[in-house]
């Protein structure tokens, strides 16, 4: 393993590659990383100087804070590579700030601009072998941090780790879906932590998404804790509904994450034309649209996911199985989004970010 010094950060390289032994067109979703990953923690009120060094397991107390009182946080982002074997970032200044927002919602530092766009940015060049060139390939990115003061008093940890993760990448949730809309279970709540990146966010929803599955259904789309009646997220993703020619999604608050592709979408959906309509969605207003015809598409839009067509929808013990639809608009926006991701086309927004 060799050491050099770039940028403040140390970086440690892995004297051989994992490379070799990776079958790029058969990768499970996050099951795959490459050979280092970025590190920086937070000790006596400051943040100490960054490594990037080989990926392995780190050593930590069984006390360690995260693990009993849940201070985690994450971003999920990604980076693609041109026909010039350039790498981009898309929107990484959009993750940085919901980073950030996220860290001071759970009573953790906010990480320097400087440690988080330089770590990232050096990461990738480092590793970029493994960012594989073609649409649908990409490298997702996994910034995080968790606490690791030691001791079981419940307040917040004084220490903290930050690193950054790559994991190559092929379509997540791939194919049509079915989704069960929530009449009990709640992603989030007023006043909690729904619009960030919260690990316990994720946690609570495996139950009753693994009751969803035992049913016959992929994914849940959750409604407001209240009264159940408005639609807002899909599994992980948020999501839209497409009834007659009007794309309907539910606005961000304190129980919707601010999702960058949603709003990148948003922004594509106008400059091409659709009506587009950013509001409370009912579920009467979508099992009655369901009934008479009018709903049109409905699909999931993330980080991972881009977008995910939703095949059909239970509703109170009755299912909803959507019609083929011609000139979609899920198909159409995300050829643009990812054309514009892979820099198959121009970049008419300033979106994308190149490593360098």
């Amino acid at each position: 393993m060799s050491t050099t010094q770039t940028s403040k950060i140390e970086i440690r390289k892995a004297t051989s590659s994992k490379i070799s032994g990776v079958d790029f067109q058969n990768l499970s979703f996050g099951a795959v990383f490459t050979d280092h990953l970025f590190e920086c923690d937070f000790k006596n009120g400051e943040w100490q100087n960054p490594v990037i060094k080989p990926y392995a397991p780190i050593l930590m107390d069984p006390s360690s804070k995260v693990f009993h009182y849940g201070q985690a946080i994450f971003e999920g982002m990604k980076a693609y590579k041109d026909d010039n074997n350039d790498v981009w970032l898309f929107r990484p200044d959009e993750n940085f700030k919901r980073f950030n927002n996220s860290a001071v919602r759970m009573a953790m530092p906010e990480v320097p601009e400087a440690i988080f766009m330089d770590g990232l940015n050096e990461l990738l060049k480092i590793d970029q072998e493994w960012v594989q060139k073609g649409n649908g390939s990409s490298m997702y990115i996994r910034p995080f941090m968790i606490a690791t003061g030691a001791g079981v008093v419940a307040n917040p940890s004084d220490e903290y780790k930050f690193m950054i993760l790559l994991s190559p990448a092929q379509s997540y949730y791939a194919g049509e879906v079915k989704v069960i809309i929530a009449e009990h279970y709640s992603r989030a709540a007023n006043g909690g932590i729904g619009a960030a990146k919260a690990a316990g966010n994720y946690a609570a929803q495996f139950y009753p998404t693994n009751l969803a599955n035992k049913d016959g259904f992929q994914q849940v789309i959750w409604t407001d804790d209240a009264t159940h009646t408005k639609l807002e997220e899909a599994g992980t993703m948020n999501v839209f509904f497409r009834i007659n020619d009007t794309l309907l999604t539910a606005p961000t608050s304190e129980r919707i994450l601010d999702g960058i592709t949603r709003k990148s979408l948003i922004a594509m959906a106008e400059k091409e034309g659709l009506n587009v309509e950013v509001r409370p969605v009912i579920v009467s207003e979508l099992v009655e649209a369901a009934k008479n015809g009018s709903l049109k598409e409905i699909f999931g839009a993330g980080t991972a996911a881009v977008i995910s067509v939703i095949k059909g929808f239970s509703y109170q013990d009755v299912y909803y199985e959507m019609a083929p639809v011609e000139n979609s608009y899920a198909a159409l926006l995300k050829e643009k989004l990812t054309n514009l991701q892979n820099k198959l086309s121009e970049d008419t927004f300033g979106w994308t970010v190149k490593v360098q």
